[in-house]
């Protein structure tokens, strides 16, 4: 027998897509950042906003979050996906491009900052082990907000997002040792044994080892074996599976759930599936996030802060421009350009996420007052509440800091992606001949096929082509068609055509369409939806014959190419201007430059 209906137990859930579908539009509208849409809903609809109300308006329990844990456990998976999304992104090569920022920019900035910190604390509380605790907390940034807000702002290859990214992801890999670290404080400096520090860190490698190791043979394979099926529910569970799976053995073995997907997206981006699991996976990334931000805005107390608000936000203040002056000079030290420090000091200012880890478990091992502690995660939050304004002003500092600048030297590279590429939508026969073609030219592209097969086999030639599936927008997205040159169809199937071109023109109007057609019928419908050039197969067929006639029977090469063309662009006016694609294509004469009145029809 079913258990009765209980409305109640779906009341977070509907209270969360609240947010998501009413909420966040409205800050979108406003241009303000969804981030903050999400930090204010979750802020109004916890336990100190309405929840506070609960005992005197009994009614305002249906709209509060009161089950904060299994959120919380929920919202964890946010700060997963999005790592997993920039390892995608990245790869393992412009990952070696950073190297320079993540291991030397990356350790000094946690090195500096915790200490700095850690001195302003001590002279507050004269604590050590608290002291030493809160500055390694602070001295973390918010991964799940910087990222999100360059990503909106579309300066992840930015140098500034480069950079921050970089601090970020050691800060990632730095988290692990914090939490022993605190393990140690809390068990007392006599009884920290270093073997327990050697197993730790043992324990920590050979997860990394076996993500690794088992990534590089059995990633791919897998997903050539679930793409072979046409599944996109297989697809997409098999993307879950990964996620998942890589994140709680990296957790399991003590270190960050975050870098453990982290570490599988970079191995998946040197895969042919990159593009196809970016688009599966960016709907539950953009979800968990917002779950994320909930949850940091309901551990956000008006009262406290209205209790002593000059400290707090002084201390907030003072947190952002401790950090922003480290990683400024930090910055120059490694030979990023004042606007680019500025901007970078400014994004990594805030504290993070993992502040809330590694504070509630020197609670639980009894370093820090827990009046202490909750100070702390309030000034934390409203550093980050703060980090889409703080990166705001970080851009208008870096413009003005820039201009005296420019003469020096330029700043290095961003990785290379695409951008002012061509998109080949189908790599068959045609689409294979279209990217011969571009390539001869200089001209850089990428293909998309649904044959796995021919994905993997064209992958193993280095030709650029990946699998997915060209008619959903969201794939589409992943492969940068807002900065591309052009979308060429090359697809045999009219509908699906049809459909792609209706997608693309009515999001994207500036980017050329040029699509193969199957008949004049077909060629004047794509001209109907946008396309900029319809190429209808039997038409083009019996140009090609006409100008091997032609050739064949003596008339010069050069006329035939020029009545070649004429009637191409004849037939194209036609097609344009029809209103079924039926109508009669009648021949025209061509005329001669060498002589008027001289005319020789075409084909």
């Amino acid at each position: 027998m079913a258990a009765p209906f209980e409305a109640g137990n779906y009341k977070e859930l509907v209270l969360f897509l609240a947010t998501a579908g009413i909420i966040v539009p409205i800050f979108h509208r406003l241009r303000i950042s969804p981030v903050l849409g999400f930090l204010a809903a979750g802020a109004t609809l916890g336990p100190f906003g309405l929840g506070r109300l609960t005992d005197t308006f009994p009614w305002l329990s249906r709209f509060t979050i009161s089950n904060s844990e299994e959120a919380a456990h929920l919202a964890e998976f946010g700060v997963v996906f999005l790592l997993f999304a920039i390892g995608l992104e990245l790869s393992f090569e412009r990952l070696r491009v950073l190297r320079k920022l993540v291991f030397g920019l990356g350790p000094m900035q946690v090195a500096c900052c915790a200490a700095a910190l850690g001195v302003v604390t001590y002279l507050v509380t004269a604590d050590l082990s608290a002291s030493t605790v809160i500055g390694l907390s602070l001295a973390l940034s918010s991964t799940a907000i910087v990222m999100p807000v360059l990503a909106a702002q579309k300066r992840l290859s930015a140098p500034a997002g480069r950079a921050s990214f970089a601090v970020l992801l050691f800060q990632d890999l730095a988290v692990a040792p914090i939490l022993f670290a605190i393990a140690a404080l809390g068990q007392g400096p006599s009884s920290a044994p270093v073997g327990s520090f050697v197993t730790a860190l043992l324990q920590a490698t050979i997860a990394l080892a076996l993500i690794l190791g088992i990534g590089r043979l059995a990633l791919r394979p897998l997903f050539q074996l679930v793409a072979a099926t046409h599944s996109p529910e297989l697809f997409m569970a098999a993307c879950l599976l990964v996620v998942l799976g890589t994140s709680l053995v990296a957790g399991v073995s003590g270190l960050s759930m975050a870098l453990g997907a982290f570490i599988a997206g970079l191995l998946l981006a040197e895969t042919e599936y990159r593009r196809a699991i970016m688009a599966a996976i960016e709907p539950f990334q953009g979800l968990l996030l917002g779950v994320f931000f909930v949850t940091v805005g309901m551990n956000l107390d008006p009262l406290r802060l209205l209790e002593a608000p000059l400290a707090l936000l002084s201390a907030a203040f003072g947190l952002v421009v401790l950090k922003a002056t480290i990683v400024f000079g930090l910055g120059r030290l490694f030979g990023l350009t004042p606007a680019v420090a500025a901007e970078t000091g400014l994004l990594l200012g805030g504290g993070g996420e993992f502040a809330f880890v590694t504070l509630a478990m020197a609670l639980t091992v009894g370093i820090g007052d827990s009046s202490l502690i909750q100070s702390v995660l309030l000034v934390t939050i409203l550093t980050m509440v703060a980090t889409p304004g703080l990166s705001r002003v970080g851009r208008v500092l870096g413009g003005a800091l820039d201009r005296p600048s420019r003469q020096g030297p330029p700043p290095e590279p961003p990785p290379a992606d695409e951008a002012n590429h061509v998109i080949i939508a189908g790599y068959g026969r045609v689409g294979q001949m279209v990217g011969e073609m571009l390539e001869r030219h200089g001209i850089p592209f990428i293909a998309i096929d649904t044959n796995p097969e021919v994905v993997a086999a064209w992958r193993r030639k280095g030709r650029p082509v990946f699998y997915g599936d060209s008619a959903r927008p969201d794939f589409l997205h992943a492969c940068g068609v807002d900065r591309a040159r052009g979308l060429v169809i090359t697809l045999d199937a009219p509908s699906v055509i049809e459909s792609l071109v209706s997608t693309v023109r009515r999001e994207h109007r500036d980017v050329k369409i040029v699509a193969r057609a199957r008949d004049a019928r077909h060629a004047s419908r794509l001209y109907e939806l946008g396309v900029d050039d319809a190429v209808p197969e039997t038409i083009e067929a019996s140009l090609q014959l006409s100008e091997a006639v032609l050739v064949d029977i003596g008339v010069p090469v050069g006329l035939v190419i020029a009545s070649i063309h004429q009637r191409r662009d004849e037939v194209r006016d036609v097609l344009r201007g029809s209103e079924d694609g039926s109508k009669q294509i009648e021949p025209a004469p061509f005329r001669s430059r060498r002589g008027a009145g001289k005319s020789r029809p075409t084909a």
